[in-house]
């Protein structure tokens, strides 16, 4: 694409200090994002994908890399000088409870991005704003006065869903906005995100362990183990022809709702998980893989597209 990708991330990495040495979070991820696509990420709980996606956002500070948003280096921007970039960019919670004050009202949590902006000087004006973005959620106007605890989780995640947009934000970190959801619900709000996407533009990096999930909303997924990037395609590609033997084993996991199903048995991944805190040269997956050899366990493998659009990093593919 010859356009300015809306986010680009080039060797982006957060370690963290751990008694026994580095912690590597996030290790070398680049990417680019356009405008009104979604980037799914999924992969294990501890591979990294809610720590990306506030490294991106600058909840977090990266230890190196660069972040761009807008063709604009924003990598080492303070606090202050964040806020107009603040209001293009807003994260969803995973949690819809533990993520929305207790103590504010369900007009007083989405009109808060609006009074920390300034963005209408008269109250009025806030309220409408407020009964807007109430009724582009889905949520009836009888719960402007309700507390979070007299809510259901899928209203409160619509109050989340809501806060985020308050600002007209073009790009939003979705972090596991439905894991936490009845499945019925998960249905509803993942409809609703897909609807706002396409009524408002939006771009989405949607962070999630669900596979299912992800190829519904998603145009691309990126899979992430241990802090780095195991292979990155478009949704349906990656779901048809997965390459990486972790990328397998994950599509053969997901449950299949028919008793007569007789497809594939799931890859069971033996061996102990590497220890993602100084860790040594070499593939990351290479302790669980069925087809390691003795060039993974020593050389890392590079990230690269070994088909148009299709990214992978393991030496048996490559």
């Amino acid at each position: 694409m010859s356009e300015t990708p809306l986010l680009e991330l080039v060797h982006l990495k957060k370690y963290f200090d751990n008694p026994a040495g580095l912690l590597h979070a996030v290790d070398d991820i680049t990417l680019k994002l356009y405008r009104g696509r979604t980037l799914g990420v999924v992969g294990e709980s501890g591979c990294g994908k809610s720590t990306l996606g506030r490294t991106v956002l600058k909840l977090i500070e990266s230890t190196d890399g660069q972040i761009f948003f807008k063709g604009e280096d924003i990598t080492f921007k303070k606090k202050r000088e964040m806020l107009p970039y603040r209001r293009q960019m807003q994260i969803i919670f995973q949690d819809p409870f533990s993520s929305l004050d207790p103590k504010m009202t369900v007009s007083q949590i989405i009109e808060e991005p609006l009074k920390i902006h300034k963005v209408y000087a008269e109250k009025y004006d806030r309220e409408n704003r407020v009964k807007e973005l109430m009724d582009l959620v889905g949520l009836d106007d009888r719960y402007v006065n309700t507390y979070p605890h007299e809510l259901d989780g899928g209203r409160r995640q619509r109050i989340g869903v809501a806060r985020a947009l308050a600002l007209n934000p073009e790009f939003i970190v979705c972090d596991e906005p439905v894991s936490a959801l009845d499945v019925s619900i998960q249905a509803q709000i993942l409809n609703l995100m897909m609807d706002l996407k396409d009524q408002l533009g939006l771009t989405y990096i949607f962070i999630t362990h669900d596979l299912s999930v992800v190829k519904h909303i998603s145009n691309d997924i990126l899979v992430l183990y241990l802090g780095k990037m195991a292979e990155m395609a478009p949704s349906d590609r990656l779901f048809e022809n997965p390459l990486h033997p972790y990328t397998k084993a994950l599509l053969t996991a997901i449950p299949v709702p028919d008793a007569s199903y007789k497809g594939k048995e799931a890859e069971v991944m033996k061996g102990e998980v590497t220890s993602p805190i100084n860790p040594k040269p070499g593939c990351r997956f290479a302790a669980r893989c069925p087809f390691v050899k003795e060039e993974c366990r020593t050389v890392s493998p590079e990230f690269r597209e070994v088909e148009p659009d299709h990214f992978v990093a393991c030496h048996i593919v490559q």
